[in-house]
């Protein structure tokens, strides 16, 4: 799901195929979507090899030292230092060169001194594990090799009606050209980040993740094109309007369906899902071109804004208002809480002044917002640290029911 606003392609003047840059931003967004799906279906694997990679840097490879015991001379008793089948028995040993002049001499490797050096690097390696599992490294600097691509901002300048296609080659060529690798010295924490990256990238197939982003493109898109009445046409003009009528004709084969070209290859947008939106208030949907009218058979008039809907505006979402402003007001040691009554007066100001005035929807709620806390916020942090406010709805009244009544004063405040 992508959303455009059709007025975004008037902009800069007529510039053509410059609308299927929308089809591009939404297979962008597949890809995203499936590769972060298939990132966390690895982030567990990936995040072991990380801590594996880190153990190393941390506890680096050291090569085993021979043990010097001199070998001994030769026996002359029968079948000594030869194997069961008769011939010359052979050990691990390595020849140690001497000062000039002496013959080099040779020694055996020590086995069991190789084995109890390994015992205490795994001893050591499963301490620095649990360290590094509790938290007790993160500050602990490590050398790691980073890969970097290759640096080529500036080298593509955008070509006139190809705005979107610039960063596509400029992609391409990064993938192209070779990747350097530079040493740099990190903390733990950080080459954890950049280990863990460089894993998911190695266990993620983008092959398969493109493959699938296609197919969800093409067969799940929608792409919602908003203030569309802004590129209808006005009655009466003179002459070809290409910057409106224009752009409708250049959106009209993407909605019928044709093929757009992205980075990842061909998208056909038959059974992509358009749905446009638009105020028409001076504009009417009778005047887009009647090709585009015939593509959008399926017409439905909205309402506009009440109370109620204001108040679960306020209330359900992630990031509603309220929860955004009582976030601002904590930072500076502050508290702000709001009733059920205070959010329901709130509600019932910002639609009264939809009604009375210029309709602007659910944006009348941020200003009506502002104006309610202005002096708690133009106070903090010099005044009220540390106190809390309860916005009620006889606390709404207080504040905005003068402003709220008068029609000049509301204007220009709210």
């Amino acid at each position: 799901f992508v959303k455009v606003e059709a007025s975004k392609f008037t902009e800069v003047g007529y510039v053509g195929r410059d609308v299927e840059s929308m089809v591009r931003d939404l297979v962008d967004t597949a890809v995203a979507m499936v590769r972060t799906a298939r990132e966390d279906e690895v982030e567990e694997e990936a995040a072991n090899r990380a801590e594996e990679r880190i153990l190393d840097l941390l506890l680096p490879e050291s090569k085993p030292r021979p043990a010097r015991t001199r070998s001994p001379e030769p026996s002359d008793e029968p079948g000594a230092g030869r194997d069961e089948n008769g011939g010359i028995a052979t050990e691990p040993q390595v020849f140690v060169a001497g000062p000039p002049g002496a013959s080099p001499q040779a020694e055996r490797l020590d086995p069991n001194g190789d084995a109890a050096l390994a015992q205490r690097r795994a001893r050591t390696r499963e301490k620095l594990r649990k360290l590094l599992v509790d938290g007790h490294l993160e500050d602990r600097t490590v050398d790691l090799d980073v890969q970097q691509g290759p640096s080529i901002s500036g080298m593509m300048l955008p070509v006139g009606g190809m705005e979107g296609m610039d960063m596509n080659f400029t992609e391409m060529l990064q993938d192209m050209l070779p990747k350097r690798s530079r040493r740099r010295t990190v903390t733990v924490a950080e080459a954890r980040r950049i280990l863990v990256q460089e894993e998911l990238d190695r266990l993620v197939d983008m092959d398969e993740v493109v493959n699938e982003a296609l197919d969800r493109a093409e067969e799940t898109g929608i792409i919602f094109l908003d203030e569309l009445d802004k590129v209808a046409g006005r009655q009466g003009g003179a002459g070809p309007d290409v910057s409106r009528e224009g752009v409708q004709r250049d959106l009209l084969p993407i909605v019928e369906g044709c093929n757009v070209q992205t980075k990842y290859g061909f998208v056909r947008t038959d059974h992509v899902l358009f749905i446009a939106a638009g105020a028409f208030h001076v504009a009417k949907p009778a005047d887009l071109i009647p090709e585009l009218q015939g593509r959008f058979p399926i017409r439905v008039e909205l309402g506009s804004l009440s109370a109620p809907e204001f108040v679960r505006i306020l209330r359900e979402p992630r990031n509603a208002l309220v929860l955004q402003y009582r976030a601002l007001v904590e930072t500076e040691g502050a508290g702000l809480e709001f009733t059920d009554g205070g959010i329901e007066e709130i509600a019932r100001i910002a639609a009264d002044l939809n009604d009375r005035m210029e309709n602007i929807g659910a944006r009348r709620l941020r200003t009506v917002l502002t104006t309610l806390l202005e002096e708690l916020l133009f106070g903090l942090p010099d005044q009220g640290t540390g106190e809390k406010v309860v916005v009620t709805a006889e606390f709404v009244r207080e504040r905005l029911d003068k402003i709220a009544s008068d029609d000049d004063l509301s204007r220009y405040i709210l």
